[in-house]
Formats: structure tokens, C-alpha cells, sequence
């Protein structure tokens, strides 16, 4: 299966659409991320396909990628969005979402933050803790408002992924044991501007077996039925997000099997079925683009220093992931066992271990499957900007965000004058 259909090999040099990789890296410089437009529209297609005539929305989680011109993309497509923070409440609404399908996650909303998802009307908060849902009541009183609530039930479901982002076990500090959720459902008489509207999980990110879906829904279906025995209008599930992508060889199931085995869960129950997919959007449909600075060979091992590092794509370092690394531009030659690594003063910096590649310096490599959770977790580490951005639509490419410069990284600082 070729899960880059829009990032191929026109005559030994890659393409991202109609565009080769090393033109844009002539324009643009690198590291530079670029996405494609195509791959992007692609898959949102692909998930509203999957459910057909279904009462559903599609809520893009946006701390995968934040791009305005991301957002914007979805935005059109109709997509609504799952958000963790104002900045990123504030970053839809920019790019022309629709706060009426917007849903606010997260363990910790802060009382401004939740002040201005009120002020916006936003469709639902998902709240993890008795002690927001106290501060959400007495907010929204002070505005005159009801929030609309999900609570976002901890299923207790192992979801066999990295434990770094894993969410749905009882020790992990998202949502509210689901042994709680039902008493403080029907505990509406002390919260007086709160509106129970759903209930809402997220077990994981980069699930790769359905078995662990199933199971978090057949509890919250089973919560659901206890609740309506109470007279308790819930209008929607919201099952999350977490669907996997292919970094190496994983066996996935498809969009198609994903949303079908969400919707059996539900059986009988006619309410709208909301997920919050992220990584499985976006992830394939964009890449790091670098250049190889110096090639180092040492008697132990061989080195391919190049210009992009940790502070740029952190998955590696962190959760030691594995991207595919592809040459630009493929070589005749013999291959050699490499260690991609960046400049970042840390041996924890590195983009691939043991890639058998036939390189020289200067020459530009794309790290595959980056689309997702690479420039939304990058930094400044070292006093290095920030990459720029392409969109790659057909034969153009559109800048989406400019590299940062060293005078905007140190703007808002300030020497002492005694």
C-alpha cells in the first residue's frame, strides 16, 4: 500500500504533487516542512465517506498541526475542531472555524480560557475533573450562560500504544473514572448552568488494533443506556481520536473499518457520533525537508549530520518514533548504514538510526509521515528559528509560514540597563 500517494519519484527525483522536492528547497531553504493539499483533502474525504448518511462530526484535533492555512483547509471542508487551549480556541476562529463546532478538551482549562470558549459559543466542553466542572458552573453564571458539557469518561482501556500517550487508564490523569461519571450526571440540581449534552472518551494516540475502541465504547454505550433510564437527554458520543498511521510497516485498519466498528458500538441508539482524529489527517499528508551538511565517518559508526534537529521534530528524541527518511534525489551507488542526526548539542538528537542510504554532502532528504505533531511540537532549542511552511497545491506552492529570524526570536527580550 502507498501511503504518500502524493509524494512519488518522478524520474529518481521526489515530487510532493507536480512539484519537485528540490525546487522547493531552492526557494524555501530548509529544514522546511511542506504539505500537500491533496493528500490533506483526501483523507477528510475518506472519513466523511465512511459515514455515509450518519448523524456525525468530524472534529480535527488541532494540537496535531496548527496551521492556519491547515485549519483553514479543513475549515472549508467543513470540519468541525477539538481544541486544548485558547491560543488554539483563538487560531480556529482565525482561520474561519466555526465555534459552533468547536470542542474544548484538556485537564487543565484555565478561567480566562474558559471565558472566552463561552463568550465564542462554542458546541461543547469536554470536562475531566469535578473541579472544573464547579468552576465552568460558577463562570458561566457570572456570564449568564449554560455550558454545554461532556464529560470525558476515563474507560479505564488499555490502548497499547507508547505510554506517553496513552489516556485511557485509570492511572493516567485524563477524565473521570466512569464508575463516578454517572452521580455526577445526575447531579444536575447543583449545577445550574451546566447542560449535560454528551458524553465524551479519548483513550490513546497512534492505536493500531480496533479492539481497544470497541472496548471503550461498549462501556460508554453501556453508561449511555443508564443514563437515559434516568430521563437524562444526551445528544452525542464523542469517541475521541487516536486512529494510527503508518510510519514503518504497521498493520492498520482503515478508516472505513474504524468508523464501522465505532458506529456498531452504538447498536440501536439514534444520538450523533462525534470523533476527534488528528494524527490520521494530517500525518501522512506532510513531510520535514533537510539537507545533508556533512557526511562524518568514525570507526564505530557512519554519520549523516544534516540541517534539521530535534528542536524541529521532537517525535524521535521523544518518543524514539520511527520516520521514514528518503533521498530527494536517489543515487547510483553503494549503500551505507547511516545515522541521520541534527547540529542540537545532544547525543538524543537524531531523525533515524541505521538508514541504509547512498549519500554525499548537500544532499536533501525527506523525512516522511511529519505532518502531524512535528512543527506544532517544535522549539527554539539552541537559538535555532523555526522551519518554514509550504502547501503544495498542483504546480504551486504556497508559503504558509515564513522561517523565523534570530531578531524575532529575541524581540520580547530585554537587558538589564543597571
Amino acid at each position: 500500500m502507498n501511503d504518500f500517494p502524493q509524494f512519488e519519484y518522478q524520474q529518481d527525483t521526489l515530487y510532493a504533487e507536480s512539484v519537485s522536492l528540490e525546487t522547493i528547497a531552492k526557494e524555501y531553504g530548509t529544514p522546511c516542512y511542506v504539505y500537500s493539499r491533496a493528500a490533506l483533502t483526501a483523507t477528510y474525504h475518506e472519513f466523511e465517506r465512511a459515514f455515509a448518511n450518519d448523524d456525525y462530526l468530524i472534529c480535527y484535533a488541532v494540537k496535531a498541526n496548527s496551521n492556519l492555512a491547515v485549519l483553514n483547509l479543513l475549515a472549508r471542508l467543513g470540519s468541525g475542531f477539538d481544541i486544548v487551549s485558547g491560543g488554539e480556541l483563538q487560531r480556529v476562529i482565525k482561520a474561519g472555524g466555526d465555534p459552533g463546532k468547536i470542542v474544548f478538551s484538556g485537564v487543565g482549562k484555565m478561567a480566562d480560557e474558559i471565558r472566552m470558549a463561552l463568550a465564542s459559543d462554542i458546541l461543547c466542553f469536554n470536562v475531566e475533573s469535578i473541579a472544573e466542572l464547579q468552576l465552568l458552573n460558577q463562570i458561566a453564571a457570572a456570564m449568564d450562560k449554560t455550558a454545554p458539557v461532556s464529560l470525558r469518561v476515563n474507560p479505564d482501556v488499555d490502548a497499547r500504544t507508547h505510554p506517553y500517550i496513552s489516556t485511557g487508564l485509570k492511572e493516567n490523569k485524563f477524565g473521570i473514572p466512569i464508575e463516578e461519571a454517572e452521580h455526577i450526571y445526575l447531579s444536575t440540581d447543583i449545577f445550574p448552568h451546566i447542560q449535560f449534552i454528551g458524553v465524551d472518551c479519548h483513550i490513546g494516540s497512534q492505536l493500531t488494533e480496533l479492539d481497544p475502541f470497541v472496548q471503550a465504547g461498549e462501556k460508554l454505550v453501556s453508561l449511555l443506556h443508564r443514563l437515559r433510564a434516568h430521563n437524562l437527554q444526551i445528544t452525542h458520543l464523542d469517541l475521541g481520536g487516536g486512529l494510527g498511521i503508518r510510519y514503518t510497516n504497521e498493520a492498520l485498519p482503515s478508516i472505513h473499518d474504524y468508523v464501522a466498528a465505532l458506529r456498531k458500538t452504538l447498536g440501536p441508539l439514534k444520538l450523533r457520533l462525534l470523533i476527534e482524529p488528528g494524527r490520521s489527517l494530517v500525518g501522512n499528508a506532510g513531510l520535514l525537508l533537510t539537507r545533508t551538511a556533512y557526511i562524518k565517518h568514525t570507526p564505530d559508526r557512519h554519520f549523516a549530520i544534516v540541517d534539521a534537529a530535534m528542536n524541529d521534530l521532537m517525535r524521535p528524541s521523544l518518543y524514539k518514533a520511527y520516520h521514514q527518511i528518503l533521498p530527494v534525489i536517489k543515487r547510483k551507488g553503494d549503500l551505507c548504514n547511516y545515522q541521520i542526526v541534527g547540529p542540537v548539542c545532544e547525543t538524543g538528537d537524531f531523525l533515524g538510526h541505521d538508514r541504509k542510504l547512498i549519500l554525499e554532502g548537500g544532499d536533501l532528504l525527506a523525512v516522511m509521515s511529519a505532518g502531524a505533531y512535528g512543527m506544532s511540537m517544535s522549539s527554539n532549542y539552541n537559538t535555532r528559528p523555526r522551519a518554514a511552511e509550504v502547501m503544495v497545491d498542483g504546480e504551486t506552492v504556497h508559503l504558509i509560514r515564513a522561517r523565523e529570524t534570530i531578531d524575532q526570536l529575541t524581540a520580547s527580550e530585554a537587558i538589564l540597563q543597571t
